[in-house]
């Protein structure tokens, strides 16, 4: 598993006071507001930075860093990613998963047929839709929907999934 999840990446700068409006790559912008802390991978180094202040404009949440106060010392990070820590990421409800533990699952028929490794999910809106890699190359998509996701074993590395009629 991993030990960092990444929740966002810096979009752009917002005004001149070293805010900058980060694109999320969790479920939800607003969980920016219950974070304290994040980590910037610079490709360089990592730096950890507190947060000081949360804004939301449509679905990009505006953050302020902490010593961060001039938009000559933030423009330089633009598309950089911003992660947290395992430990201090949002607690998951049941049956909820990160999607870093849910890429490379092997997933299985309910029949025990082997169909494939998970390599990528679609967050459509109205529900995930995960993609599964086939031997033959091909994809094959699921719907992440609990008539179709039977049993997701992350320790296990497997997915246990009912195909309804037409999905392959």
């Amino acid at each position: 598993m991993e030990e960092k999840l990444r929740v966002g990446v810096i979009a752009s700068t917002h005004g001149v006071r070293g805010e900058v409006k980060v694109f999320p790559t969790t479920d939800s912008a607003k969980r920016f507001g219950k974070m304290k802390k994040v980590i910037m991978d610079t490709g360089k180094e990592e730096m950890e930075l507190e947060i000081e202040s949360v804004k939301y404009f449509k679905q990009f949440a505006i953050l302020k860093f902490k010593g961060i106060d001039n938009i000559n010392d933030i423009e330089k990070y633009k598309g950089k990613e911003l992660w947290v820590m395992r430990e201090n990421a949002q607690k998951l409800g049941r049956n909820e998963y990160f999607i870093a533990d849910l890429i490379g699952l092997k997933v299985v028929e309910d029949s025990g047929k082997a169909l494939g490794i998970l390599k990528d999910v679609m967050e459509t809106g109205a529900n995930d839709v995960y993609v599964v890699e086939m031997e033959d190359k091909k994809e094959l998509l699921i719907p992440a929907i609990k008539q179709c996701i039977l049993r997701v074993d992350v320790e296990a590395g497997e997915m246990e999934v009912h195909l309804l009629e037409g999905l392959l």
